[in-house]
């Protein structure tokens, strides 16, 4: 049984990685370290200077910023510096309206920003932000996660100088979970105590309305309620958590001005992680603390699994977040932990290796792959069949299953991320081979 202290410990550790933010979190990050960096310099800055970690780049290159209806990394940086709250963290461009938009693609235009890879640093997450106006200049420096800034300095005057782990992170890394401790946390904890995460499940089923009424990415979710999707698909529960899961991703790639319930600082994760639960919990008449218990168990196997395999990485995000929602469908069919642990199992041994290529409209493609799986995953694993320690990187010990996953997203594939966002960069578009 956890002791008090493990629970008191483990609920922070939730409260810091699952938290609401506006936009796909990377190109936020930046907007936040510029907003920072504006802040300490006291005037709009004339010029900024970013230097980027390859995986920031990877993840905000084709992705829609909130409120402006455009992609990429300049508008994010431009609105940042012009309306940017740091404050807000993660919504930092809440105020975002037509004007500031206007005046962002005027920043723009005007070639005030300078974007570089950052090829010295070994950190997959990191931000250099040097804003310079009127003979001054400021600059922040983010790693390791999207809000942890380590350094910041105006002129000569370091404000701030820091080692890469924050006190939050070092606390994050005190919590030592196992599968075994995420069940146990999640199956008898206080209700009172985690009841908070029901904000998870408000936030993002709104934004799965917003991506079923606007025409937003490529539509998936839409297309999965249409006479053509339920013709092929049906109108069962699986179909359901697939449309709603994907509505959400398509209104957050395409740029929607709404927040969602991040996890792990992706918020894609969390609404892998919540809403495919949140569908399963209705259409299956579970009870509220059934669907509280399982959110939480959904939500810490997530944290769990990317304590090891890294904020950033190779592998794609809705790996490790589809992964806890299949537990937390499990918990809801009526699992044991041992059922559980056989949904895990079943998760790594099918979707390890799907790269992360950037955030972008067709992420809602690769976490409706993922929830898919999640869902055939819990069904096998409720009939006690799962894949065994003679097939793959499948272990007996389901969290040398996780380690082993993580340790190929974390390292193995570093090689795989080089190439991806090599291939990104050097893209030829809108020509055609003749």
């Amino acid at each position: 049984m956890l002791t008090p202290e493990q629970k008191a410990a483990i609920l922070r550790l939730i409260h810091r990685q699952v938290v609401p933010a506006i936009g796909c979190t990377e190109p936020i990050a930046v907007a936040y370290g510029v907003a920072e960096a504006t802040a300490l310099l006291g005037c709009k800055p004339q010029h900024i200077e970013l230097r980027l970690s390859g995986n920031i780049l990877k993840n905000a290159m084709g992705v829609g910023i909130p409120g402006t209806g455009m992609m990429g990394l300049p508008i994010a940086v431009a609105l940042g510096a012009l309306i940017g709250r740091p404050e807000l963290k993660l919504e930092v461009l809440r105020d975002c309206n037509r004007q500031a938009v206007e005046e962002g693609k005027q920043f723009v235009a005007e070639n005030r920003i300078h974007i570089a890879l950052e090829e010295n640093d070994p950190d997959k997450l990191f931000i250099s932000a040097l804003c310079s106006a009127g003979g001054h200049e400021a600059q922040t420096i983010i790693k390791g996660t999207h809000t942890n800034i380590i350094y910041k300095r105006r002129d000569d005057q370091v404000v701030l100088s820091r080692e890469a782990c924050s006190e939050e992170a070092t606390a994050d890394e005190d919590v030592k979970l196992t599968l075994r401790t995420v069940y146990d946390f999640a199956t008898t904890t206080e209700l009172s105590d985690i009841e908070f995460i029901l904000e998870a499940k408000r936030l993002n089923e709104a934004a799965a309305r917003s991506g079923m009424h606007e025409n937003y990415g490529h539509q998936l979710g839409k297309t999965l309620c249409s006479p053509l999707g339920r013709g092929i698909m049906g109108d069962s529960i699986f179909s359901k958590v697939l449309s709603v899961t994907s509505c959400a991703c398509d209104a957050r790639m395409a740029g929607a001005m709404v927040p969602v319930m991040s996890n792990s600082g992706s918020g894609n994760q969390g609404i892998c992680a919540t809403m495919p639960v949140v569908v399963f919990a209705e259409e299956n008449h579970n009870t509220d603390e059934e669907l509280i218990r399982a959110l939480i168990l959904s939500n810490l196997t997530a944290i769990y699994m990317k304590q090891s395999l890294g904020t950033l990485s190779a592998l794609c995000g809705c790996v490790v977040a589809s992964t806890g929602s299949s537990c937390g469908i499990t918990y809801l069919m009526g699992g044991s932990y041992e059922q559980i642990s056989y949904s895990v199992k079943n998760m790594i041994a099918n979707l390890t290796g799907m790269i992360c290529d950037g955030a972008k409209p067709s992420c809602a493609l690769k976490l409706t792959s993922g929830v898919s799986t999640a869902m055939l995953s819990a069904m096998l694993a409720m009939q006690h069949k799962y894949v065994t320690s003679v097939e793959g990187i499948i272990d007996d010990d389901v969290d040398r299953s996780i380690s082993n996953l993580t340790a190929i997203g974390s390292k193995g594939m570093d090689e795989t991320d080089r190439y991806v966002l090599d291939i990104m960069t050097h893209k030829t578009h809108g020509k055609k081979e003749t």
